[in-house]
């Protein structure tokens, strides 16, 4: 049955669109794909893919409610969630919602943020919603760069690739976000951990059956629905699950096959001289680390193609056999 099934995947995501998409100029010296001017943009326009729905054809939520742990009957101990602390005050977002809406616009205190995922990455990767010290939102583009969620702020209507947290198009062409460290990870072990978490209620103003996951089987095939700039190699299963890390510049990942025969919940890694102590929760499949004095590095946890598409040259950390 599960065969059967891996061979009709994601009716719902309109895979006939799946096409390298030509772009329109609506104007001397513009060049118009979705509605967004892709003239400047950074990367080779042939690398920007529609990814099916139109511009804000998949909604990303603004001031999301929220509900005490003990009001979401809708979450197992087994849903993933993202999630986030600022100043003391910790939320966490369903992937189950989502996996439908990718970008959540949300404030904590004074903070806005935007909490993003890629169901096509399995990324999820939280920012600072503040540029040049004034306060936007973000929605989702419609389009694609490296299978990757390009999204794009309410102010400028610039292009910002997910991953890289860069601007690739548009008045901010160049431009870099601040990403704010996330925790992917079951319900069931960030509730334990943070008994006074808010999470995102179901109850978001849209129409959707959030226990159906419109994604179901892609994690398991190998094939990918959008072309890459960089194949990864076959070390790997395409959608293995990763941590990738930075450090002053230098990439390095950390597939979770790897982790599991390493054995250990703990352990320090040197990267460009400098000591990042990673913390591997096997039952819970979620990865954090931080360096010297505690301080948090970001990590991007999703499959392993989309990692090395951005970062052709990280290195690998392997599991040193033993004896």
């Amino acid at each position: 049955m599960r065969k059967r099934q891996s061979k009709r995947l994601f009716p719902t995501l309109l895979v006939a669109l799946l096409v390298i998409p030509s772009a329109t100029g609506a104007s001397q010296g513009s060049l118009l794909l979705n509605g967004f001017d892709i003239s400047n943009a950074t990367i080779p326009l042939q690398q920007i893919q529609r990814g099916g729905p139109p511009r804000d054809g998949i909604p990303a939520i603004t001031d999301p409610v929220m509900v005490s742990a003990e009001q979401a009957g809708y979450l197992e101990d087994n849903d993933r969630v993202v999630g986030i602390e600022i100043n003391g005050e910790t939320r966490a977002y369903p992937i189950a919602i989502l996996n439908w809406h990718e970008v959540i616009n949300d404030r904590i205190g004074e903070q806005r943020l935007a909490i993003t995922y890629c169901p096509l990455c399995g990324t999820a990767m939280a920012f600072s919603a503040s540029i040049d010290g004034e306060d936007t939102e973000f929605g989702v583009s419609g389009l694609l760069y490296n299978s990757d969620v390009l999204l794009y702020d309410r102010k400028t209507e610039s292009l910002w690739s997910q991953v890289i947290a860069r601007s690739i198009a548009g008045k901010l062409v160049g431009r870099t976000l601040q990403p704010i460290p996330v925790t992917h990870t079951r319900w069931s072990a960030w509730r334990r951990q943070n008994p006074g978490t808010l999470v995102m209620s179901d109850q978001t103003g849209y129409s959707r059956d959030y226990r159906r996951n419109p994604y179901a089987g892609y994690e398991n095939s190998p094939d990918l629905f959008f072309q890459v700039a960089n194949r990864a190699p076959g070390d790997y299963h395409p959608k293995e699950l990763i941590a990738g890390i930075q450090v002053d510049g230098i990439y390095r990942a950390y597939p979770f096959v790897e982790l599991e025969k390493n054995g250990k919940s703990r352990f320090d890694d040197t990267i460009n001289g400098k000591t990042v102590t990673i913390r591997w929760d096997g039952e819970n499949r979620s990865v954090t680390a931080s360096v010297a004095g505690g301080e948090p590095v970001i990590v991007i946890q999703g499959f392993w193609f989309a990692w090395y598409a951005f970062h052709p040259d990280t290195g690998i950390f392997r599991a040193r056999n033993p004896g």
